[in-house]
């Protein structure tokens, strides 16, 4: 449709820490992308603005705190603040090249902190949007700069139906009245009619009725929008029987400082989580440096202090968020070199290869659970 309407295309050099130069270049008018290219966008802004610090710093949090104050309040973001637009945001603006007239996030749910930059900042509507290859893409999206629609995915689209089922084994019930959660069902004419050559794995996910099973797990706000909480399919079950749902933890751990990415381990014959992350360079490096340690990030990674602060910082993150004992990460692999689409532990939209990741990691799984095993045994028993 772009090119049939004189559109361009631009391309990226493959260097995800080149990204935000990249679209400063490219300059382009509808950018749309996954949470993940958003998570570095706003790490790279802030990174900057905390760096600056001084005058810049208290202009740019002053006016965000304002701006974010009335489109809270129902103004649209054009005239929410237009006096910091200018003198703060523009700057902001420009590194997505100056000219983005709506900001779509896809793939998976985008952080509440997130949004609420690119909403502010970034001078633009922003909207999120559900769905999956096996409806065409699209199944909902969210009303662009409609506050009430926030970290929602937004009605569904005219040609879908959306349905709840109950997951009793995550205590989740759609026939709740006053908070219905369930797996989301979608049914519509625009439905895959079943995988090519596999009958089976259609059965498994499209029932008597055409209803799709998406395996995510969503509920709709009061203002009718769709919000994915959960993934049914990525929970399993510690040895003391509770169940854990390990995408909602990882999202939890990436507010933490010092993360970049995360993937988080457990199985039935283990009662504590695990976890191999990999830390941001500048937080590593600056931990280092109040330490009176130096050295290259690999060899930083190496250091047992290092992962024991990195384990202190994700404790306290899990705290914060409410998260229960048992979901608390006691033990992590720090790894230097990021989790990429060419090492075959990413998809192309940015998830998490799990299978591929436990191949990869399985020696410091091992590791880290008999080290946390012989911690155990050390300790003295209770008479």
């Amino acid at each position: 449709m772009f090119l049939h309407v004189g559109g361009a295309i631009g391309y990226w050099q493959g260097d995800t820490h080149k990204l935000v130069d990249d679209i400063g270049a490219l300059r382009p008018t509808l950018f749309i992308g996954v949470p993940r290219i958003f998570d570095r966008i706003y790490t790279a802004v802030t990174g900057q603005i905390n760096k600056a610090g001084g005058v810049k710093k208290l202009l740019y949090t002053w006016g965000f705190n304002r701006k974010l104050h009335f489109m809270k309040r129902g103004w649209s973001q054009a005239w929410a603040s237009p006096f910091f637009d200018r003198l703060v945001f523009s700057k902001v603006k420009s590194r997505l090249g100056g000219r983005v007239k709506l900001i779509v996030s896809g793939g998976a749910p985008l952080a509440p902190h997130v949004e609420e930059f690119l909403r502010v900042a970034m001078c633009a509507p922003v909207a999120q949007g559900y769905g999956l290859t096996e409806c065409c893409a699209g199944a909902a999206i969210a009303l662009a700069d409609d506050w009430e629609q926030f970290a929602t995915n937004g009605p569904p689209l005219p040609c879908i139906e959306i349905r709840f089922e109950s997951v009793p084994e995550m205590n989740y019930d759609a026939t709740d009245k006053a908070n219905p959660i369930g797996e989301v069902l979608l049914r519509g004419p625009c439905l895959f009619t079943g995988y090519y050559k596999q009958q089976d794995k259609t059965d498994e996910v499209l029932d008597a009725d055409g209803w799709f099973h998406t395996g995510d797990i969503g509920r709709i706000t009061d203002s009718g929008g769709l919000k994915i909480i959960d993934r049914k399919k990525n929970i399993f079950k510690l040895s003391q029987g509770e169940y854990i749902a390990v995408e909602k933890l990882e999202a939890t751990y990436l507010k933490a400082s010092p993360v970049e990415q995360i993937w988080v381990y457990g199985d039935s014959y283990q009662a504590k989580l695990v976890a191999i992350v990999v830390p941001k360079p500048h937080a590593l490096q600056d931990w280092a440096k109040a330490q009176g340690k130096s050295g290259s990030v690999e060899s930083l990674c190496k250091d047992p202090a290092a992962a024991a602060w990195v384990v202190k910082e994700l404790v306290a993150t899990g705290k914060a968020d409410r998260l229960k004992g048992f979901e608390l990460v006691s033990a992590v692999h720090l790894e230097p070199h990021q989790f990429s689409v060419e090492a075959d532990l990413l998809t192309p939209t940015f998830k998490l290869k799990r299978p591929q990741l436990k191949k990869a990691y399985i020696g410091e799984i091992d590791r880290m659970y008999k080290e946390l095993e012989a911690a155990q045994n050390a300790k003295p028993s209770r008479e």
